[in-house]
């Protein structure tokens, strides 16, 4: 049996420097596929699709609501072609009900221990409609490490620069945050990985620096901590979602390899002011994630939103629009007061508005997020302040050994990037 397992290509966010990590659910579901089945990988993204080859299934994984329209067109097409399609992944299990339309059948939760019951059926009469496990959680035991032999490793590099790896240690969120569906995909309940078995599939990744894609590491101290500790002989370079701001925790991540962290930052606050000064006193620099658009937001708030973060020098900035994706609190509550203003899935990217803001126009909504992102790398482009990032990775690399030389090519990647600082 042949698979073609797709992952679609969607608009990237506007104002942000285009680069392409490796997608983490694909390989994580690859590794549900038995070894006596065939499997062929196309990350749309950065590969050419070809839908001619003969296969037996084609398998659509999509992540993002704007990703979706796309995994449509790409199912429409093969069912024309008379090929079966299953779609799933987040993205799937986003948009169910008008998925349905497009495939002949839906994986819908986590594939762990599962997906042999769909090519049992394939093989013996035809798909059922809906596969659906999304309150039926595997056991993590069975959580064991993504295929990464899939992946196109030459595709996932930035002007010469290896993209980060992406892992995971737990699923489950036990958060309900206002913009996030992870609640109703994965639960509310925090599952830990084993942490043994963590630790081998990270030891086993050729690439040293890596992205832990948990939803938050902070959600349970013990855990985090030993986490960290198993972490540390390893030497490995790592970016994650929020961790504890905790003195032993920020001091065990410092120590276990953490590169920088993608931190939330809603408020100018001096608990914000603090927590960014605590990660950076230990080397560990931070991307904030800033959300415009929400009730609390006119036009002077967040002006001196972006003031603040230049002020307090933050190492990175990702500039997002509120976006009321499916499933998510936030949706419900804007859907109740009537202030959806499209349905157009492609638009659903984090950069455009759509949806009526509380305290100005939709379209000057539109102009803050040009400006913040345009006022906060006014003075270093963000492809700069990523280089500057990547030189300090370097050094802890070089302090502890585990720095690999780059080529030629790699080496001029800084050279060309400090070209594009605006004069």
């Amino acid at each position: 049996m042949k698979i073609k397992l797709i992952y679609p290509k969607w608009p990237k966010l506007e104002r942000q420097t285009e680069f392409h990590l490796p997608p983490h659910g694909p390989i994580c579901f690859a590794a549900t596929v038995p070894d006596d089945v065939e499997l062929i990988f196309c990350d749309e993204n950065v590969q050419d699709l070809d839908l001619d080859e003969k296969v037996d299934l084609v398998a659509i994984s999509d992540m993002l609501t704007c990703q979706i329209p796309r995994a449509w067109e790409i199912a429409d097409e093969c069912r024309a072609r008379g090929v079966p399609v299953i779609m799933g992944g987040i993205g799937t299990m986003l948009h169910s009900e008008e998925s349905q339309q497009h495939a002949d059948a839906l994986f819908l939760g986590e594939a762990e221990g599962r997906f042999s019951r769909v090519l049992y059926d394939l093989r013996n009469g035809g798909l059922k409609k809906v596969y659906d496990y999304r309150r039926d959680f595997p056991d993590s035991k069975l959580i064991g490490p993504a295929r990464r032999s899939i992946l196109n490793r030459e595709a996932y590099n930035y002007r010469g620069v290896q993209m980060v790896d992406l892992v995971h240690a737990s699923r489950g969120c036990r958060f309900n945050c206002f913009p996030c569906c992870t609640p109703f995909l994965g639960g509310r309940t925090f599952r830990p990985r084993d942490i043994d078995m963590v630790v081998q599939e990270v030891a086993s990744i050729e690439n040293n620096r890596l992205f832990f894609v948990d939803n938050s590491l902070a959600q349970d101290d013990q855990w985090e901590k030993d986490l960290f500790r198993a972490l540390i002989p390893l030497k490995k370079k790592w970016v994650s979602h929020p961790i504890k701001d905790d003195d032993e925790i920020l001091d065990l991540a410092a120590e276990a390899g953490c590169w920088y962290v993608y931190q939330a930052i809603f408020d100018t606050s001096d608990h914000i002011r603090q927590r960014v000064k605590r990660l950076q006193e230990r080397g560990i620099g931070v991307e904030g994630t800033i959300i415009l658009g929400t009730d609390e937001h006119d036009e002077d708030y967040i002006k001196r939103l972006v003031d603040f973060l230049m002020e307090i020098n933050l190492d990175l900035a990702e500039f997002t629009i509120l976006t009321p994706f499916p499933h998510t609190p936030i949706r419900e509550t804007l859907q109740n007061e009537g202030r959806i203003l499209t349905n157009d899935w492609l638009r659903y990217t984090g950069g455009t508005v759509v949806y009526q803001p509380a305290r100005m126009s939709a379209s000057k909504l539109q102009d803050l997020y040009y400006y913040a992102w345009d006022t906060f790398y006014g003075k270093e482009a963000q492809n700069v302040k990523m280089g500057k990032l990547f030189m300090k990775v370097i050094g802890k690399e070089i302090a502890d050994g585990t720095y690999q030389r780059p080529s030629l090519e790699r080496r001029t990647w800084k050279k060309r990037a400090l070209k594009e600082i605006p004069s």
